[in-house]
């Protein structure tokens, strides 16, 4: 086994296909089939499972991906750590949605412009699953939410600089009455993403004015905040979003805002990591920060 037979696996695994594996990587198909069947033979149990059109991991091959995700991340990142020179390599950025659509286009746009030798891979999900993503060397940074009195200790193992201020708003059909405290919400469905989500705690929490009987409380899962807002539009229920967020998505339809709380953004990383293209993110973004430096000391 080298990088090289774990390059081709990963390539397979995320294509599902030996084909689309082998344009992707520059090989032929059957240099392709020949070190997946080579990689089966050393390991000694099958990685994947053969269909009609596709090539499916089995849970073996599902537990073997991550682990070379892993090692062929940390070889990039050793790599770039003894090669100074300047931005290079694979950057691994994961993100918050709302991050990604209110925050990154220009910066990255112009990252891209001025360092084209980094090839950025971007990830969207969840704040918890960012953190777990970072800390088992899959993506390289992330940005995530970070609740005052969460007590999340998964954290402690990170380091994280505050780098961009939302203000959460909650989101209402349009006519609905006046918001001061929770018990003036008229629907008892919120629109959210999947757990894990640091928004939606947040939201759950302050709708359900602190008490634990979240049952009371119906959650439709959506998977992004376009649905997010047409659902509130349409008078199903409400949603809590960043004020950056809903202000792009206003010609969906017509809502009533109420400002609930502010909430920073904060690149995470595992301490000791600083490639030269990390640290060029690092510093664009902290550039771009809405956040005033004494803030965030």
């Amino acid at each position: 086994m080298d990088l090289a037979t774990l390059a081709v696996f990963r390539a397979v695994a995320r294509e599902e296909s030996i084909t689309r594996a082998a344009e992707l990587l520059g090989r032929v198909p059957s240099n392709v089939t020949t070190r997946i069947q080579q990689l089966e033979a050393e390991i000694g149990v099958a990685l994947f499972a053969r269909e009609t059109r596709r090539m499916v991991l089995t849970s073996e091959g599902k537990t073997y991906l991550d682990y070379a995700e892993r090692i062929l991340n940390l070889a990039e990142e050793a790599r770039q750590q003894i090669n100074p020179e300047g931005p290079g390599g694979t950057l691994r950025i994961g993100s918050m949605e709302s991050t990604v659509a209110s925050r990154l286009p220009s910066l990255l746009a112009t990252f891209n412009r001025d360092w084209p030798e980094v090839a950025i891979e971007l990830s969207t999900v969840p704040t918890r699953q960012l953190v777990d993503a970072v800390q088992a060397h899959r993506i390289d940074c992330a940005l995530i939410a970070i609740a005052v009195d969460d007590g999340w200790s998964a954290l402690d193992a990170l380091e994280t600089v505050p780098v961009f201020r939302e203000e959460l708003v909650l989101l209402m059909p349009k006519g609905h009455r006046a918001v001061r405290a929770p018990a003036d919400v008229e629907r008892k469905a919120l629109a959210a993403f999947a757990p894990g989500c640091t928004y939606r705690m947040l939201a759950e929490e302050w709708l359900m004015g602190g008490s634990p009987a979240r049952s009371r409380l119906k959650i439709q899962e959506v998977g992004s905040y376009h649905a997010m807002f047409a659902c509130t539009a349409a008078g199903a229920c409400v949603s809590v979003m960043p004020k950056s967020v809903a202000d792009t998505l206003s010609h969906l339809g017509s809502v009533e805002a109420h400002g609930l709380m502010t909430v920073d953004t904060h690149l995470a990383f595992r301490p000791g990591f600083a490639t030269p293209a990390f640290l060029e993110w690092r510093k664009r973004l902290l550039a771009a920060s809405n956040i005033e430096p004494s803030a965030s000391a």
